[in-house]
């Protein structure tokens, strides 16, 4: 039996950015206190005291931090969560 041969190679694009997950970024602020920025990330995101500073640091030192990623439905759900307690989030996707 023949087998057949190709000229082409094919690439297939299997990183597509629908596929990407979403990020929720905190922004630093001039108005929340940092010890108000861990304790939101406690009792909403459901961070150790320890990773809450460690995130609240990074704001507070690089001027932003990641702080939860994933599915848009659920980052959007976390961005609206956190804009109720007075926090500076946005969303993005990854890439």
């Amino acid at each position: 039996m023949a087998t057949p041969e190709l000229d082409e190679a094919l690439a297939v694009d299997v990183a597509a950015k629908e596929n990407l997950p979403w990020m929720c970024i905190v922004w630093d602020d001039p108005v929340n206190l940092m010890s108000y920025v861990v304790y939101v990330f406690q009792t909403i995101l459901g961070f150790s005291k320890k990773r809450a500073t460690e995130l609240m640091q990074q704001v507070h030192t690089e001027g932003k931090a990641v702080v939860s990623s994933g599915e848009k439905d659920k980052v959007e759900a976390d961005v609206k969560k956190l804009h109720t307690a007075g926090l500076w989030a946005t969303m993005q996707q990854g890439g």
